[in-house]
């Protein structure tokens, strides 16, 4: 009832043009950097703005703050792939009237690179040596190394995609992790923030001087509601418009509904994974043959026939089944709890009375844990920790609420500090295959994501070998050997493959989400 209050006296006031947006978690922060959930990415990407996206099919690249991408052909890449060249968009400006210019994009990759602010990830931007701005509308990154994603991956569409900073209201701070503009933040997008009530809702308006056209909706209102079944009422009331990444267990409550004309079901490929990460830092862990156990003990198949309707795909591997990318031939774990026993077994533990396998008198335990908002998550946490008492693991179920599972190191995120053992999550790739920030042994948190705290002196060799070369076809072998090792290895398993879920109202128009993001064309949405 508190929630179905709140958004009634937020959208008693709603005139036309208003999109009223539904959102699972909290956000902590509203500045792009400091970014750690999908709400925060969303918020970002109305207020703020990237040098480049890609296109609703997911395969072009697209100028947004830049003015073209750049590539071997234009010049914009250098021949020897050390240098990179970005022209910008002329006559653009902040929401507060200051121009845009090249000191704003070297300014926001020295804000990345600060290790004073709680960034998750600087992967792609830690290879650039040095920048320079030869004038305002000109930015050319000099790299310590070849980095073939760099295009892909730096204030583009990559797994921690960052917008760009105004160096001209930030650049005196010491750090960035608690100024006033984290509250009310300054951007060039195409919605201004005019309100944020902490566990309630953002309020943002139109900026009609934006540089790509005049926004056709004035307002948007996106709505804190935790709890799912209150966001599908309401958008069956139409008291909201959108449930932002709705989770697969949802679709056989909303097919009716889209079957009927009340809501239109919006599904989208993406490179998206539902998973769960294992902290290989713990004891039990480090084992190769415990994870293998785990991943026997899993049954995939009855994830996807149960939780998504159909709507997913079994995973294998952290590349996604429609990628040019993608490597089948790897290691395939359908279940087999004896086989699991017997992994466990040669680990060293026993099976006591009750079936449980213990080591030295202790029991093998193992927290999984997953984000309280999230119903297939909730669903998917329950099935794991029954399939692994069938093994003889104890998993007892713990549930965090999203801003605190996904918050960055020094938000004290409990992926990021390691504070977990199994956690049932989801991970949405970058428009580039790389994954070092996943599996590079320089990308614990704070410096990146491998929140499994894996690491591999082979995975090193090919990750440099794929982010090294400019060659398509050593790229895809090395992708292809990556995906192998993963599979053997399992720091964390691929449980599906999933389209990304958007139910709106039918009279939401231009609603045309890439694969990496649902607001690259927020200005052009109309209602």
């Amino acid at each position: 009832m508190a929630a179905c209050t709140r958004v009634g006296d937020t959208t008693a006031q709603n005139a036309s043009g208003t999109l009223r947006v539904a959102t699972q978690r909290s956000p902590n922060t509203l500045n792009p950097i400091l970014a750690a959930n999908t709400t925060e990415a969303l918020l970002n990407r109305l207020s703020f703005d990237t040098l480049l996206s890609v296109d609703p099919a997911g395969k072009h690249l697209l100028p947004i703050l830049a003015a073209t991408v750049p590539t071997l052909a234009n010049g914009g890449i250098s021949a020897d792939g050390m240098t990179v060249t970005y022209h910008l968009r002329a006559g653009v400006r902040w929401q507060d009237g200051a121009p845009f210019t090249s000191r704003d994009v070297k300014f926001t990759w020295q804000a990345i690179m600060n290790p004073n602010n709680d960034v998750s990830s600087r992967n792609g931007y830690e290879r650039i040596a040095s920048v320079d701005t030869p004038n305002a509308l000109t930015v050319v990154f000099h790299l310590k190394e070849k980095f073939a994603p760099f295009v892909d991956t730096v204030f583009a569409e990559s797994d921690t995609p960052y917008c760009i900073l105004p160096a001209h209201l930030l650049a005196a701070y010491h750090d960035l992790n608690q100024v006033p503009f984290n509250q009310m933040p300054i951007g060039t997008g195409p919605f201004r923030v005019v309100k944020w009530v902490r566990g309630d809702h953002v309020e943002l308006v139109a900026n009609d001087d934006y540089f790509r056209g005049k926004p056709k909706l004035r307002r948007i209102v996106v709505e804190d509601i935790p709890d799912e079944n209150t966001s599908i009422n309401l958008l069956r009331s139409h008291q909201v418009d959108w449930i932002f990444e709705a989770s697969p267990e949802t679709i056989n409550e909303l097919r009716p509904l889209d079957a009927a004309g009340t809501i239109k079901l919006v599904l989208i490929d993406a490179p998206s994974t539902y998973r769960i990460y294992m902290n290989t830092s713990r004891p039990a862990l480090h084992d190769v043959r415990v994870r293998q156990a785990i991943a026997y003990a899993v049954d995939k198949k009855l994830i996807v026939d149960r939780l998504t309707g159909g709507t997913a795909v079994v995973g294998t591997s952290d590349q996604p089944a429609f990628s040019p990318y993608y490597e089948p031939d790897v290691m395939i774990y359908t279940p087999d709890p004896a086989k699991a026993r017997a992994l466990l077994t040669a680990a060293g533990y026993r099976f006591g009375p009750d079936g449980m396998a213990q080591k030295n008198g202790r029991p093998l335990s193992l927290q999984l844990s997953y984000n309280i908002e999230n119903a297939t998550r909730r669903a998917i946490a329950v099935q794991v920790q029954s399939e692994l008492k069938g093994i003889g693991i104890d998993a007892p179920v713990k549930s965090y609420p999203a801003n605190l599972m996904f918050g960055t190191f020094g938000q004290g995120g409990i992926l990021t500090t390691a504070k977990y053992d199994l956690n049932v999550s989801g991970w949405t790739a970058g428009f580039d295959p790389d994954d070092n920030s996943l599996y590079g042994c320089d990308q614990f948190p704070p410096a990146g994501t491998n929140y499994t705290r894996y690491c591999s002196p082979e995975m090193q060799r090919l990750q440099r070998l794929a982010l090294g070369s400019y060659d398509e076809e050593t790229r895809k072998k090395a992708y292809s050997e990556i995906q192998k090792l993963i599979a053997r290895d399992v720091p964390d398993i691929e449980l599906f493959y999933f389209r990304f879920l958007q139910p709106i109202n039918p009279a939401f128009k231009n609603f045309a989400p890439n694969p990496m993001n649902e607001a690259w064309n927020a200005f052009l949405w109309e209602l």
